[in-house]
C-alpha cells in the first residue's frame, strides 16, 4: 500500500496542498483512457442509488464493455459488498493501485477495500476541534481525487461514480473530474424524494455536465406522482423505471449483481435497457 493510500485510511495525509498539483496530473494520465464517466446522484438517500449504480455497472459489463466504478460514498461504502469484491487484498505495482475485479470484469475502488474492519469508522484527524468540519471537507476531496489519480482504472468504456445523497458531493466531484460526460439522477415516486431531487436536478445542471436522465426506482411499492412528470418538467429525459423486487437487496448482501443472476426477471430487463439507452446517449461502442 502506498504512502497516499495509508494517508486516506487513517493517517490524515500531512502535505496535502503540496500534492495536489501532482495529483491533478497524474489524475488526468489515469483518466486518459477512460471514455465516458458517469456520476450516478440522488440528491436523497434511501432511494436505491447504490443498487442501480451496481446492476447497471453488471449490465454494461454483459454488454462487453469494460467498465469501472469507483464508490464515492466514503463514510457508508457499499459497491465492494454489492459487486462482491469485499475483503480482495488491494495489490499496489509501481505507483498505482489495482482495482480488483469482479466475476465480470468490473474494476473497483472503494474505501472499504481500505477499513482495516467492519466496525471501523472513516476518521479524519483534524488540527483542532474548531476546525474538523473543514477539515473533514477537504480531507474527502482529497481522499476521492486520490482514488482517481492513484487507481490503474486502464482502458475503460465507461467509469461510474456512485455518489453519496447531498447536492455538495456533485460539486466536489465536478471539480476533480472536469471531462465528467454527464450525471445519471436516481428517484423513487415519493414527493419526499422528488422535492429533494428537483434542487438536485437543479445543482446538476447548472455545473455537473450534461443530465444524461432520469431513472425511477422500486417502481409499484410506493404510491406517488409520476417521476415521467418531473422528468417532462425538468427537461429531463426520462430513461426508465425499475419495479420492486425485494431479491434485489438480497443479491446485493450476496455480492452478485441481480441482472447477472436474474437476467428474466422485470427489474433485472428494465437496468438492460436503461444502460442501453445511457450507452447509446454517450455513444459508447
Amino acid at each position: 500500500m502506498t504512502r497516499r493510500y495509508r494517508d486516506i485510511a487513517g493517517d490524515g495525509g500531512s502535505d496535502i496542498v503540496g500534492q495536489v498539483q501532482a495529483q491533478q496530473a497524474r489524475l488526468r494520465e489515469r483518466l486518459a483512457g477512460v471514455r465516458s464517466i458517469i456520476a450516478v446522484v440522488s440528491g436523497k438517500g434511501g432511494v436505491g442509488k447504490s443498487s442501480v449504480t451496481a446492476n447497471l455497472a453488471a449490465s454494461f459489463a454483459l454488454d462487453g464493455r469494460q467498465v469501472g466504478v469507483l464508490d464515492a460514498d466514503l463514510n457508508g461504502p457499499t459497491m465492494a459488498k454489492m459487486l462482491g469484491v469485499r475483503g480482495t487484498k488491494l495489490v499496489v505495482r509501481a505507483d498505482a493501485v489495482m482495482p480488483p475485479r469482479n466475476a465480470l470484469g468490473v474494476k473497483v475502488m472503494s474505501m472499504d477495500l481500505l477499513l482495516p474492519s467492519d466496525a471501523a469508522p472513516l476518521t479524519w484527524d483534524a488540527p483542532t476541534q474548531d476546525e474538523a468540519h473543514t477539515w473533514r471537507a477537504t480531507m474527502e476531496a482529497n481522499a476521492l481525487r486520490e482514488f482517481l489519480a492513484d487507481t490503474d482504472w486502464g482502458t475503460l468504456d465507461v467509469l461510474l461514480i456512485d455518489l453519496p445523497p447531498g447536492t455538495d458531493r456533485l460539486v466536489t466531484v465536478t471539480a476533480l473530474v472536469p471531462a465528467l460526460t454527464g450525471t445519471v439522477v436516481v428517484t423513487i415516486p415519493s414527493d419526499v424524494s422528488q422535492l429533494v431531487v428537483r434542487k438536485s436536478l437543479t445543482v446538476t445542471a447548472r455545473g455537473g455536465g450534461p443530465v444524461l436522465g432520469l431513472i425511477e426506482n422500486m417502481a409499484g411499492l410506493f404510491r406517488g406522482p409520476a417521476v415521467e412528470d418531473l422528468a417532462r418538467e425538468s427537461g429531463t429525459p426520462f430513461l426508465g423505471r425499475i419495479p420492486f423486487d425485494a431479491d434485489l437487496a438480497h443479491a446485493a448482501d450476496r455480492g452478485e449483481p441481480f441482472v447477472a443472476i436474474a437476467p428474466e426477471r422485470a427489474a433485472a430487463r428494465s437496468f438492460r435497457a436503461i444502460a442501453a439507452a445511457l450507452a447509446r446517449a454517450v455513444n459508447l461502442p
